[in-house]
């Protein structure tokens, strides 16, 4: 459910950063390179490097060198990435969309040295190839084509297929929708430290049922699409983990305990000897955590540390998008490494031994990590994100690993806001981006720690000082429930707003645990389905994080929602909402709530649970019975439907459905391989069966994104607009 939300919000983000974006250097995806103090990226069609604090600028890659032989114009580069001597650049192109990214394409490398290009795969479909890596050596290429892993010596020019059983259903290097979905694996092997080996995962998922999607509009006739789905109370696709021999094509099965049809594997890597690996293994719900470390040689799986949580354990991924490609934070020779732990209350770093046996707290205080910028072992420091005070905000933290520091913020006391920083491999230089609810989307490069701009004046002090706080028309502000449940909340009020007069209010919403929508970051109150201005058009525009949203407050504040999503998050939402609504330039016979996946479910359980608030609701994607969404979200948040199943029932929108007394326009791609089609068909029955006049927009054959096809996003944003004002009449009364 979550996806769809992350991927509007920041297409919004980035179209308007584009459209406002100030910077003191191009804000491109940057590659760092080895020496700590350069990094490379595209321009144009080339690859440059750039060395600071100077930015001397160098060609490193004219793209006339990626002509390929017989062709006339150079490869268009996707992305990149070097050797681990950077006398290797490796490009994908021609790349195709896999579920949410375009993970499948060609790839092509370009010898430095030699001024030599090939293509990889050469022999294989064209565009099948998916993450391509050079081997450590830099001798040889592993990548996946079809479900199956090969590898490529790139100077013998020989390619060997290391398995052969891969299928749709049997994935070899890679792994199925709902490990992509919910876990954010997609990479699904890994080279060992001496280039002779590969550790990869083997899902099987021929006992998962398949979903039927059917494709009516491209065709005469339709097609059937099947794609494997296993929905809440269903057993996941089994896992194996492999170590395929790159000389012999022989794979070792690693004997980790527990039955595969009743845990994940979400995290694997190599340790510093290449005769281990280290994974962590989940049970089902999702609330045991161990870890193993496994003999190659021999497949034997030892424990080494463990965790548990009464409500459920989150991935590092799903905190910090960093570690969605993998990695794992190894220190003091591959003696330690760094983990995280909500384990005290707050999401902390804690330095734990090889062997499981000791750990020390890094990250001591009141607080949340956000995330990891960097870990400079060498000075003995570890860089974070964070933001004691105020929830809406982030900033840049540093302090000791050996865990006796205070965290230090380095971010300025004078920048209020949120703050990212994309860290040198010797934590010396950032680029530092910036932005708040009044002023726009900024780029800097800084020296750390002291946070000087390499420019002589701020590029963000500059733009702070030509905001303009009372032009953005926002406020943040806090609201206490009748239960004393304190919320953050923000709120655009009409242009010319006028206190004698009272306005309609508008509710955005999402609510579950992957969506916070109060943010101190630039274009937040805008609302981009709306065509024109709702401020100008004199609506009062709200959103509040409730609990359960995964804002910086810490454990019980993000896991309290454990088993009641649809009943805690919808109470609070309507208990804040209450509060709003005693303000007396608010029109309580015009309210209206709206938001798009978790957000749809959420607009309408607002809706049926609580008729006498909410008189219009726009509800876009939504899941409206739990039971159908996939085990791993659903199961992660709610326990097992073998259980507990009534919570899933009375959580779910389609059981309260026959309370619907005000408007409701309900909107569905009929292709959405995330929140299913069903979901809109068997909501509709229950509204029909109690004789509940809605109306509904099914947009055919498109994803949850519901933006393919022409035409599609204005006439999205037509029937959203006309809707609301039909039933929900802008201005002030």
């Amino acid at each position: 459910m979550k996806f769809k939300f992350l991927l509007f919000w920041l297409l919004f983000l980035q179209l308007s950063n584009q459209a406002t974006l100030v910077q003191a250097q191009n804000s491109g995806s940057i590659t760092w390179l080895k020496s700590g103090n350069a990094f490379a990226q595209q321009e144009a069609g080339n690859i440059v490097t750039f060395t600071l604090p100077a930015r001397e600028k160098q060609v490193l890659l004219p793209k006339e060198k990626l002509i390929p032989a017989g062709q006339t114009q150079p490869l268009r580069i996707r992305s990149f990435s070097f050797s681990e001597d950077e006398q290797q650049v490796l490009i994908f192109t021609n790349t195709r969309k896999v579920w949410r990214q375009d993970t499948r394409g060609d790839y092509w490398v370009y010898n430095l040295a030699t001024q030599t290009l090939q293509q990889a795969g050469a022999n294989l479909p064209a565009a099948s190839l998916m993450f391509a890596q050079f081997s450590p050596d830099g001798q040889q290429l592993a990548y996946v084509s079809q479900h199956n892993i090969y590898t490529e010596d790139l100077n013998r020019k020989t390619t060997k297929q290391l398995t052969t059983d891969g299928t749709r259903q049997l994935i070899n290097g890679t792994f199925d929708w709902a490990y992509e979905e919910e876990f954010f694996c997609r990479n699904g092997f890994r080279w060992s430290p001496d280039s002779k080996r590969i550790a990869y995962w083997q899902l099987d998922a021929s006992q998962v049922k398949d979903y039927l999607m059917v494709n009516f509009t491209d065709s005469v006739y339709s097609r059937v699409l099947p794609v494997e789905y296993p929905v809440a109370g269903e057993a996941p696709s089994p896992y194996k983990i492999g170590v395929v021999e790159v000389a012999t094509a022989r794979t070792t099965w690693m004997q980790i305990p527990g039955d595969p049809r009743q845990h994940y594997v979400p995290r694997l890597e190599w340790t510093t000897n290449p005769n281990e690996l280290i994974l962590q293994q989940l049970n089902r719900k999702q609330n045991e955590s161990r870890l193993f470390i496994c003999q190659a040689s021999n497949g034997q799986a030892t424990p080494i540390y463990q965790e548990e949580d009464a409500a459920w354990i989150d991935i590092q991924a799903s905190w910090d998008q960093k570690y969605a490609n993998g990695g794992w934070d190894w220190l003091n020779k591959g003696r330690e490494f760094l983990w995280a732990s909500e384990k005290d209350g707050w999401r902390h770093l804690y330095r734990v031994s090889r062997d499981g046996k000791k750990e020390t707290l890094v990250t001591r205080g009141n607080y949340d990590v956000m995330e990891i910028v960097k870990i400079a072992e060498p000075k003995g420091l570890v860089y974070f994100i964070a933001s004691p005070e105020n929830a809406t905000q982030a900033y840049l933290y540093r302090t000791r690993l050996d865990g006796k520091g205070k965290p230090e913020r380095l971010s300025p006391a004078t920048q209020p806001g949120t703050h990212t920083y994309n860290s040198s491999p010797n934590a010396t230089f950032a680029r530092h981006q910036f932005s708040n609810y009044y002023t726009p989307p900024t780029t800097e490069w800084v020296t750390l720690p002291g946070h000087q701009p390499l420019d002589k004046i701020s590029a963000v002090e500059q733009a702070l000082a030509k905001a303009d706080k009372v032009k953005s028309g926002l406020e943040f502000f806090k609201v206490k429930t009748s239960e004393g449940v304190e919320m953050d909340a923000w709120m655009v009020k009409p242009r010319n707003f006028d206190k004698t007069k009272k306005y309609p209010v508008v509710f955005y919403v999402y609510t579950e645990p992957w969506g916070q929508v109060v943010k101190d970051q630039y274009g937040i109150g805008n609302n981009f389905l709306y065509k024109g201005n709702m401020a100008q058009d004199g609506y009062v525009y709200v959103a509040l994080d409730n609990r359960g949203t995964p804002v910086p407050k810490g454990r019980t504040w993000r896991k309290s929602i454990y088993r009641k999503i649809g009943l805690l998050n919808i109470k609070d939402q309507a208990l804040a909402a209450q509060e709003v609504l005693k303000l007396p330039y608010t029109d309580t016979s015009r309210v209206a709530v709206w938001g798009w996946s978790g957000g749809g479910s959420a607009t309408l359980n607002l809706l049926f649970q609580y008729p006498r608030i909410y008189k219009t609701g726009i509800a876009i994607a939504a899941v409206g019975n739990q039971l159908t969404y996939d085990n791993i979200y659903q199961e992660r948040y709610m326990g097992l439907p073998q259980e507990n199943k009534e919570d899933f029932v009375q959580g779910s929108p389609i059981t309260h459905a026959k309370n619907l007394r005000g408007n409701l326009l309900y909107i569905h791609g009929t292709g959405d391989d995330n929140v299913h089609y069903n979901n809109a068909e068997q909501l509709l029955n229950e509204l029909v069966k109690y004789n509940k006049q809605f109306q509904v927009m099914p947009y055919p054959n498109r994803t949850h994104s519901i933006s393919e096809g022409e035409g599609t996003q204005e006439h999205l944003s037509t029937l959203f607009t006309n809707y609301l004002k039909q039933h929900c009449p802008p201005g002030g009364r």
